[in-house]
């Protein structure tokens, strides 16, 4: 298989999760290599997403390096196989790769669980305040580039109305129920929008008041990715500087405890779409 010069965050995660089952197993990569008869400096390609590998060959991998889970190895020799080219190439080359791995790992996502405290979550945004948004980018966006932007965001959201859908929770302060973007009526429309994507039955919103006072991670926007098997679940980090993926086990508990707290301190759902409900009435 060809060298990749740029792997997609995907390509990078089988290779790290090998990398991981092969140090945990004691085996040098060197010792890696001569298990596929392949030069010694494959394994760290391999690693790092550059070089592809075979379904079999991760098997392999995987049998020799004692991994008795088989859900696991199942899932990474499917993304080995995985050679279709997802809908969010066409922006490839025109917008940072960072934006891309955001929607290739919600398309492959079993469930997104967002917390969110300045802004809609992504995903529910209408068209209008997702362009109030991304108008407020310092330096301004160039309009293309802010078209990109856009219709990728419109296209992500597809992934809430999939056969089958994803599981999505969103955790939203209500700062960012009360953020203007593009004026009243953009943001009226917009909370009108939330409340409607609530009522999907794979959709739950649950609001932070005002009145909860401080809390853990307040400032901080993230997603915690589940994937088909808990090893691959991933956090995304949201930043002013772009996007961060963490799948270190203990990150992953850290910010998994992080969304159980917020959710405690949350609305229920009926109360907080009411809550919703109240701020667009408002305006």
């Amino acid at each position: 298989m060809p060298p990749r010069s740029s792997p997609t965050a995907r390509q990078r995660r089988l290779g790290s999760e090998l990398r991981r089952l092969r140090e945990q197993s004691g085996m040098s990569a060197q010792q890696a290599a001569a298990l596929l008869g392949v030069d010694r400096t494959r394994i760290p390609n391999i690693e790092s997403g550059r070089f592809g590998i075979s379904p079999e060959r991760v098997r392999t991998l995987a049998f020799n390096y004692g991994c008795p889970d088989t859900g696991l190895v199942g899932l990474l020799a499917a993304m080995a196989h995985e050679r279709d080219r997802g809908w969010w190439e066409e922006h490839r080359g025109i917008l940072p790769p960072a934006l891309l791995d955001i929607a290739e790992l919600e398309h492959h996502a079993v469930e997104l669980r967002t917390a969110v405290t300045t802004h809609i979550p992504g995903l529910l945004q209408t068209e209008e305040h997702a362009r109030a948004v991304f108008d407020t980018a310092v330096p301004p966006l160039p309009e293309p580039d802010l078209e990109a932007r856009l219709a990728l965001r419109v296209r992500r959201r597809a992934v809430l109305a999939g056969d089958p859908p994803v599981r999505y929770e969103a955790v939203v302060h209500e700062a960012a129920l009360r953020m203007r973007f593009g004026g009243p009526e953009v943001a009226r429309r917009q909370l009108e929008h939330l409340l409607g994507q609530s009522e999907r039955g794979n959709v739950s919103l649950r609001v932070i008041p005002f009145t909860a006072g401080g809390f853990p991670g307040a400032g901080q926007s993230f997603t915690y990715v589940t994937a088909s098997v808990p090893q691959l679940d991933t956090v995304q980090l949201d930043s002013s500087h772009g996007s961060l993926l963490l799948d270190a086990p203990m990150q992953l508990r850290r910010y998994g405890s992080l969304l159980e707290r917020l959710r405690a301190l949350s609305l229920p759902v009926d109360a907080s779409r009411a809550h919703v409900r109240t701020l667009a009435l408002d305006l």
